[in-house]
């Protein structure tokens, strides 16, 4: 057995990646169509954005804590959230929560710091790209970073809004992502934080002119190992138990 993941979802396409990922990777790890349990949760979008509109982070940490409790009453044993933007609100929610979270810019931090990237771009919402969620993590492990310029903010939250979340992937905007990817590594970044969950949907190794960090991928892949692990550990536990 493995440790039952829990997911507090926000936005769909994002989400729904984070959940493939887990149950199509997992398989790489535990044997033919096997992965952990997974369990998700998520409130409307739109109750989200209204308090994300507002500047209301406690009132984002209230849905996220609602989620997180309903999962850990159906047997979920740590909890991530394919959703950059809201883990602005995860201070508010991490004293109260009944489960352990695993932080999503603290593993693509880690990434980042396993491939030798010392300057990263940061892409993202524009309410992601103007917080610290980033910068307090890369910063910690001795990354430098980029922010995408206001103008750029700007229309790269647009296209996330109007078009990514909705499953809409248009050319001419997977172009505005690379133009602003290329001046990135212009002005000296050696990969780009892929900091939107849909963003990888339009975006990735193949088309980016900079190494892509898949926020959304890494997510699942660190809930994989933190899962897996578990269950490795129980195995040797029980062998020692069991005298062999």
């Amino acid at each position: 057995m493995s440790r039952h993941i829990g997911i507090v979802a926000c936005s769909a396409e994002g989400a729904a990646l984070c959940y493939r990922t887990i149950c199509v990777e997992g398989a790489e790890l535990l044997g033919p169509h096997d992965h952990p349990e997974v369990s998700m949760h998520t409130h409307s979008l739109a109750e989200y954005m209204r308090c994300v509109y507002r500047d209301d982070w406690r009132g984002v940490g209230e849905l996220m804590l609602s989620s997180a409790t309903k999962l850990a009453k159906i047997g979920a044993e740590f909890l991530i959230c394919p959703d950059n933007t809201i883990h602005q609100a995860l201070r508010y929610v991490e004293p109260a929560s009944p489960l352990p979270w695993l932080h999503i810019a603290e593993v693509v931090a880690n990434e980042a710091g396993a491939r030798g990237f010392r300057r990263v771009g940061l892409t993202g919402t524009r309410y992601l790209v103007e917080s610290e969620v980033y910068p307090e993590k890369l910063s910690a492990a001795g990354i430098e970073f980029l922010r995408t310029a206001s103008d750029e903010a700007a229309e790269i939250n647009r296209i996330i809004f109007d078009e990514l979340v909705y499953g809409i992937f248009r050319p001419e905007s997977a172009g505005y992502f690379q133009r602003v990817i290329a001046r990135m590594k212009d002005e000296g970044c050696h990969a780009v934080v892929l900091g939107c969950t849909e963003i990888p949907l339009l975006i990735n190794d193949a088309n980016s002119p900079l190494p892509t960090l898949d926020s959304t991928r890494l997510l699942a892949r660190a809930a994989l190992r933190r899962a897996v692990d578990y269950a490795a550990f129980k195995r040797c536990a029980f062998a020692r138990y069991d005298g062999r």
